[in-house]
């Protein structure tokens, strides 16, 4: 009996007796999640606050990201901030394309953005997804 058979069959099986079998993940899924993480993203100027925050995580997004999509900055420089232990995982250089600067963290995680441009003077609007 080849793999594939007995995977089907497997399947055939669970399906009549009322079990749902998860559709195989697909660029499709990757892409939708993708898109609902960033569609949620906040817009924060560079110079407003020292800190960006406090913010909360969310179910959109595993992981916290953040763009530069405005100003003269060529980037920015960030961490996040945990509250829990108040200082800065690391320091991340942060450019015009998504860049995760913490990953896996959990929902409902309490959190601030400390933040710094290239060059002094220079301004930037960048996007958080959390």
């Amino acid at each position: 009996m080849t793999a594939r058979f007995a995977h089907a069959s497997l399947v055939a099986v669970l399906v009549t007796l009322g079990f749902t079998v998860p559709a195989p993940a697909s660029a499709a899924t990757a892409t939708a999640a993708a898109t609902s993480c960033y569609g949620g993203a906040v817009t924060v100027h560079y110079g407003d606050v020292l800190d960006f925050g406090p913010y909360w995580t969310t179910s959109r997004c595993n992981d916290i990201n953040m763009r530069v999509v405005g100003g003269d900055a060529e980037y920015v420089v960030a961490c996040v901030k945990f509250a829990k232990t108040g200082v800065c995982n690391r320091w991340t250089r942060v450019g015009w394309a998504w860049t995760t600067v913490a990953t896996d963290v959990l929902d409902g995680t309490k959190f601030t953005v400390p933040n710094g441009v290239d060059l002094e003077g220079s301004s930037a609007t960048i996007q958080i997804a959390f």
